[in-house]
């Protein structure tokens, strides 16, 4: 088949979304068909090559695409960029819901069909993080449409899927995927950096991820380990709020921005801790904080705060720490990671466990399976 992913990220941009569209790109290209992908233009990426389409856009001051004029920047040019594309059999979309709106109105003048990648549901977001209720009416019902004219969804957990199916009814056929981690780029071999005295963050800083409880936490523990930093990787909303919240650390914090995947993969092959979690009570409950994998995968131990099902994961496995949404107790898991590192033998056990069950690679291969099915 000839298909057409859009999307506005994809690599070499760091980040979940990029990584898991690659590996769908992967797997549909390793089954015979054919794939565009509709993007825009990236800090440092080629502007156009073959297959892959980039379109320059509007990105916010920590260089994301995030808001309703970045989005806008994206969705009206891709409007024109699907109607006016050559011949296609199939489209692939993936969030906001503003970009689905014009995935399905493209694909309804083309009379074709279209397959939403749901990794997450933006109204239930933006109803956890106290968006105006009027403003998450109008959410559901775009994201319902959205949904509901798809062919299929695509979904990457069960809290997800469940999501989908309260806000677009039971009948929305849904195919759960899965999430990973690409195990090619984070990886327990390779160049390590400051090894063991360094604690990682490396994704989005928003409401939703509250990673303004790890700089909260370290700021209680930096005295005591006067040779330790906190690396903050990413971008996000918080981010200038979290610069401010550091500054009585100094330099032990350090917000690198937006990296290339493999110099995340460094950082967190040399650290003590990768650091991840879930604000409680934001509507997010069900999230699965992926950049805990890529971690894993390194075999890092992770430092998990707040909920969701991956502290289900880390507890029964020996993966790392668990701790409820509460600096004191994180900063407790940091001073015992730093204090004592896990050994290599143990950093084996966990890259290879992450290896077996969270490879980017097999979710890459069951949502391009998955796409196939829906269109036959």
């Amino acid at each position: 088949m000839k298909i057409l992913l859009a999307s506005r990220i994809f690599a070499p941009e760091s980040g979940a979304a990029a990584y898991r569209l690659a590996a769908l790109v992967t797997g549909l290209q390793a089954a015979g068909h054919d794939v565009t992908v509709f993007t825009t233009r990236a800090p440092g990426a080629a502007r156009s090559q073959p297959g892959i389409s980039r379109w320059p856009v509007l990105r916010d001051r920590g260089g994301a695409v995030r808001g309703y004029m970045q989005y806008a920047s994206f969705d009206l040019p891709l409007f024109f960029r699907l109607l006016f594309a050559s011949e296609y059999d199939v489209l692939v979309v993936e969030p906001p819901p503003t970009t689905g709106v014009v995935a399905r109105l493209a694909s309804a003048l083309r009379r074709k069909p279209y397959i939403y990648f749901s990794a997450d549901v933006s109204s239930t977001a933006a109803e956890g993080i106290g968006v105006s209720p009027i403003i998450v009416r109008i959410l559901k019902t775009i994201e319902r449409s959205v949904l509901r004219g798809a062919a299929g969804v695509l979904s990457v957990s069960p809290g997800v899927t469940a999501a989908v199916h309260a806000i677009a009814g039971d009948d929305v056929p849904v195919v759960e995927v899965g999430t990973g981690v690409d195990t090619r780029i984070f990886t327990p071999t390779g160049l390590r950096r400051d090894e063991g005295r360094t604690l990682v963050y490396a994704g989005t800083m928003s409401e939703i991820q509250g990673a303004g409880i790890f700089v909260d936490a370290f700021l209680k523990i930096y005295q005591k380990h006067p040779g330790a930093r906190l690396l903050m990787y990413g971008q996000g909303v918080e981010l200038e709020n979290l610069r401010h919240r550091s500054v009585p650390a100094g330099d032990q914090i350090r917000f690198p921005g937006s990296v290339p995947g493999p110099e995340v993969a460094i950082a967190l092959r040399s650290s003590a801790a990768g650091l991840a979690s879930v604000r409680p009570s934001r509507g997010y409950d069900f999230a699965f904080a992926t950049k805990a994998l890529a971690a894993l995968a390194c075999g890092t131990p992770v430092i998990y705060s707040g909920v969701g099902p991956l502290a289900d994961l880390i507890r029964p496995n020996n993966l790392g720490w668990t701790v409820a949404w509460d600096a004191d107790q994180v900063a407790d898991a940091m001073d015992l990671a730093l204090t004592a590192p896990v050994s290599e033998a143990d950093r084996d056990r966990i890259s290879t466990w992450t290896s077996a069950s969270y490879s980017l690679t097999a979710v890459g291969g069951r949502a391009a399976q998955a796409v196939t099915d829906f269109v036959r």
